[in-house]
């Protein structure tokens, strides 16, 4: 039979979901999680591949704003939901989804695609780069001490239903986002990811807990967590799972990272998800016992690069051209001069000799500052065709904070 790749309907979404849920590894979701998607869900942006009424393939994008270097919120299509059958593999569904994506992405003005993958080796291929990194961490509580800023015992702290503050937690978030690059400012609807919490995904433990942290009445940070309770002959040893932390300066930051250390019958938090430069690190006594791994988090895609690197801002001043390679959108293709500093930047085509020559795969990857160009052309990844030109990019490129994506989508 011939397949079709057409617009998700409503009445599609239960059998599009479940061929996703079976692409996965075939185990059901929540109900909750079941409900939260399908609002979610943005239906002239999500489209499968169908095989008579069966559906074998399926995509779709989420409308993102995404802060890059220099503070600025870049409009970009947040892939998810993607997936091919294992009945119809290497039959090209992948590529016509990744193709008919794109080319909507760009009609729609949009100059970055981003995603998170499950399997990074399939993404390279379309242009996506690894942008930022997660840091993830399992501290021993019992051995390891923090070490707080003056100004951490003003900040009072109290318990309050996830619920019943997540607008106030909202707008906090808001004032963080243009702080870091990779963050996303959450449109209507997205604060109920933070509050999702079904009784099946918790695996023994505790619903969703939260404590605010405030001075003089005034909200500077917050964290969300839940607590799984373990005990063995030698007495309690439970862990604190961290689901987020924001906090507005170091001594609230502080004050909540000392709050989940003193939590009763617990020896570990884990974390799964921080920021490889968090300020814990340099908090606690013995980064050892943090047990710090980190991983690939958000992946990048340059759609119209002219576009994308005029959105952001540059750390030094920088004025070359870069040749890039684009065979996926060959728009892209081609020589761009670049002139940026830290008030905005201009990127035209030209016909001038280019300095550096990459791929827009790489060129994604250094595009919110975590990853260096220098280390590319260590790799091999980025040739230097101008003596001199690396030194004056890689560093503009730079972010003086680590890259982070706060949450998946």
């Amino acid at each position: 039979m011939t397949t079709e790749l057409r617009e998700l309907r409503p009445e599609d979404w239960d059998e599009y979901y479940s061929t996703l849920e079976l692409a996965f590894g075939g185990v059901a979701e929540a109900k909750e999680e079941h409900e939260l998607w399908n609002a979610l869900t943005e239906f002239d942006r999500f489209f499968g591949t169908w095989e008579g009424e069966t559906c074998v393939g399926t995509t779709g994008a989420f409308s993102f704003r995404l802060s890059v270097p220099g503070g600025s919120l870049v409009d970009a299509a947040g892939v998810t939901m993607v997936s091919v059958a294992a009945t119809h593999r290497r039959r090209g569904i992948l590529t016509s989804m990744m193709r008919h994506q794109l080319d909507g992405i760009r009609a729609r003005g949009e100059c970055l695609a981003v995603l998170t993958a499950s399997e990074p080796a399939i993404y390279g291929r379309f242009g996506y780069g690894a942008a930022t990194q997660a840091l993830r961490a399992e501290i021993d509580t019992s051995r390891v001490r923090l070490s707080v800023p003056a100004g951490t015992d003003d900040v009072r702290l109290r318990y309050a239903k996830p619920a019943d503050v997540h607008a106030a937690c909202e707008e906090l978030y808001a004032r963080r986002v243009s702080e870091r690059p990779g963050m996303l400012a959450r449109q209507p609807g997205w604060e109920r990811l933070g509050l999702l919490d079904p009784e099946s995904e918790r695996h023994g433990a505790s619903p969703l807990q939260c404590v605010l942290a405030e001075r003089d009445g005034e909200l500077v940070g917050y964290a969300r967590y839940s607590v799984k309770p373990d005990w063995d002959a030698a007495g309690p040893k439970g862990s604190v799972r961290l689901r987020d932390l924001e906090a507005l300066d170091p001594a609230a930051n502080a004050a909540l990272w000392r709050f989940l250390f003193g939590i009763d019958l617990t020896s570990t938090i884990e974390a799964h998800s921080r920021p490889v430069d968090d300020a814990v690190v340099h908090l606690v006594s013995d980064v050892r016992r943090c047990r710090l791994r980190v991983t690939d988090s958000l992946y990048v895609r340059l759609v119209e690069v002219g576009a994308a690197l005029e959105a952001r801002a540059y750390r030094t001043p920088v004025n070359l051209v870069l040749d890039v390679e684009d065979a996926f959108c060959p728009w892209n293709a081609g020589r761009w001069r670049l002139k940026g500093d830290l008030k905005g930047a201009i990127c035209e085509r030209t016909e001038d000799e280019a300095d550096l020559a990459l791929s827009v795969r790489d060129l994604a990857s250094v595009y919110l500052g975590g990853v260096s160009l220098t280390s590319l052309a260590a790799a091999g990844r980025v040739r230097e065709l101008r003596q001199g030109a690396l030194a004056e990019a890689s560093p503009a490129f730079g972010s003086d904070v680590a890259p982070w994506l706060p949450h998946g989508f």
